[in-house]
């Protein structure tokens, strides 16, 4: 049941970014540009999920397991630090150059985006790097 479960979360997931345009990078990217050809349409987006996050997250931090009985795992940590902010520069550097963030690239991917596969792939390596550096 939770493989079921998270199957349709991840395709209503998927519809959802189809629909709102965060799958297309032409739209993301028009987004950023708030210096020229701005297009506020995805800050209502980022609202609404931000808002439905913010209730989720109430009702989750009560509970001790998920509606299926699974443990909940929610983060623990709160602290500002170097690599929060350095991950958070990196982020935005590569949805900026690219128009992906992760869930729409897979989305994209999926829609036959040539460039959403390789930006899946830079990801990929630099999660990798980061995971090679951690460990030392």
């Amino acid at each position: 049941m939770p493989l079921l479960t998270a199957f349709v979360a991840g395709l209503v997931f998927g519809l959802g970014l189809v629909v709102a345009g965060m799958a297309n990078p032409a739209k993301i990217l028009q987004f950023l540009d708030i210096a020229g050809n701005w297009d506020p349409s995805l800050l209502f987006v980022m609202v609404g999920a931000i808002a439905v996050g913010m209730v989720a997250f109430a009702f989750a931090r009560r509970r001790t397991t998920s509606a299926l009985g699974l443990p909940m795992h929610l983060p623990t940590a709160r602290a500002i630090d170097v690599r929060l902010v350095g991950g958070s520069l990196l982020f935005g550097i590569g949805w900026g150059l690219a128009g992906f963030c992760p869930g729409p690239a897979i989305v994209a991917l999926g829609a036959g985006y040539a460039k959403a596969g390789v930006f899946i792939a830079a990801m990929l390596a630099g999660m990798a790097a980061v995971d090679r550096i951690s460990r030392k």
